[in-house]
Parts: C-alpha cells; sequence; structure tokens
C-alpha cells in the first residue's frame, strides 16, 4: 500500500497540516519530512503533534486519535506501590541529568521492542531543546548527594503549562513510575493540569492514563498552551523530593 503525506516545507516555521487530516491506518499519522529545529519542535507540539520514527525513515510527524492523558488532579500511584515507597530512601531531582536520562531512555532493552526510535539525530534535537529551557528531565536516584545512581526518570517537553512526555525508564524496579508521580505531584502544585502520553501502551494504560478523543485534547493544548510557562532550567523550581512523600 502506497500512503501518499504532505511534505513539510524547508522553513522550520513552515505550518503542519490540520490534524484532522491524519490517517486512520496507521492511526494518526499526519505528516513526513523537515527537520527537528526547535522552532518545528515547539510549533509541533504548541498543535498536539509529535515526532516518531525510526532509524533510515524520513521523520514522520503524529497526531492520533484517541489522545493518552493524565489528569495531574486524579493521578495516584498504587496503594501497593505507595506503601513500598515509605521505605524507600529515593529522591528525585530535575534537569540535572537529562543527557543521561534521554541515553537510558533509548539504550534500555525493552520488553517486546527491537531497537529504539530515540536515533542519534532525536537526542540531539531534544539536547538542543533542553538548552533553551524547553526539554525538561525527572530523575529518580537511589540516595541523596553527588554518590546517588540514576535508577529511574522520564524526558518531555513543556509548552506554556503543558507537559508532553516523551519516554520514560526504569533503571531499577519502579523507578518510571517514582518519577512520573514526582512529575505529576509537582505539575499539580504549579496549576498544570495535563501530561501528554501520546500513544497507548500497556504501562501508561497500569499508570491510569485515560483515552480522549482528539478534538478534546487538542483543545485543551490550545488554551495551556498560551499560559504563562516555566521555560529554563526546572532544578530549583522542582526540588528535591523524597520518594517516600509520593506515598
Amino acid at each position: 500500500m502506497i500512503i501518499e503525506l504532505p511534505a513539510l516545507g524547508p522553513s522550520p516555521d513552515a505550518p503542519f497540516p490540520p490534524a484532522r487530516h491524519a490517517l486512520t491506518d496507521p492511526e494518526g499519522l499526519l505528516a513526513m519530512g523537515g527537520d527537528l529545529h526547535p522552532n518545528r519542535l515547539l510549533n509541533a507540539y504548541a498543535h498536539g503533534i509529535f515526532p516518531w520514527y525510526s532509524e533510515g525513515e524520513p521523520i514522520l510527524w503524529w497526531c492520533p486519535n484517541p489522545r493518552v492523558v493524565f489528569e495531574t488532579e486524579r493521578f495516584r500511584l498504587s496503594s501497593r506501590f505507595r506503601r513500598d515507597l515509605r521505605r524507600s530512601e529515593w529522591v528525585v531531582r530535575a534537569d540535572t541529568a537529562f543527557a543521561e536520562v534521554v541515553a537510558a531512555c533509548a539504550d534500555t532493552p525493552r520488553r517486546d521492542q527491537d531497537g529504539t526510535w530515540i536515533t542519534p539525530q532525536m537526542r540531539a534535537a531534544y539536547l538542543d531543546l533542553h538548552r533553551l529551557g524547553h526539554a525538561h528531565s525527572i530523575e529518580v536516584f537511589d540516595r541523596d548527594g553527588p554518590e546517588g545512581r540514576l535508577v529511574g526518570g522520564l524526558y518531555g517537553v513543556a509548552v506554556g503549562a503543558m507537559f508532553f512526555g516523551e519516554s520514560m525508564v526504569s533503571l531499577a524496579s519502579g523507578g518510571s513510575k517514582v518519577a512520573f508521580g514526582a512529575l505529576a505531584r509537582r505539575l499539580r502544585d504549579w496549576g498544570w493540569p495535563l501530561i501528554d502520553g501520546q500513544v497507548e501502551n500497556p504501562h501508561l494504560m497500569n499508570l491510569g492514563a485515560e483515552r480522549w478523543p482528539r478534538p478534546r485534547f487538542l483543545a485543551e493544548v490550545r488554551r495551556l498552551a498560551e499560559r504563562p510557562g516555566r521555560p529554563g532550567s526546572w532544578t530549583a523550581a522542582f526540588g528535591t523530593l523524597a520518594a517516600k512523600e509520593l506515598a
């Protein structure tokens, strides 16, 4: 089957096609081409669009329907997991090990997944966004202080008061859950109501993700992207959160 997709213009400020034009097979595929310039990426996220492709493919842009989202006010870790956290010495910080988290997300083997979509080109692009203050990492360490070892984390992009999750990783059991719980806690504190989870998978659904129709999701993205955000490093604003506080 030959799929004809709109090709993005060479300018990083070139517009995307309307999301309603996205394919239904494969679900949400909207456009191809262009580059991963920061302006193009920020424009994509502000319209609920994200890049997702494999090494050797052209850049592919997606806006699936339904969309997997988390409401920060409603997010809760399971009771059993929270009981385990009461004895935990883990701590959570933000934006102190962005490159390490991205590398772990790209390089850690995953069940039923051959290779990674986080290509060297993608790593470089999100490192650029991080340096510009728009991409952020949430990092879980097994203890406080410089001797702490990374045991989990996630990274994503913030536009206005909207956070778009990109990938998460556990280097020890429960590491990604703690990172996600800490992110939801801080975003709730800041009055940010949503986290985008992009595409449905069992891990996200087990964490309590919801499926939203694309029009509802995009309306919320438009509203939240226009609100004042927190560009720059999140290290100080996020602080150090003891994992046991999530219990």
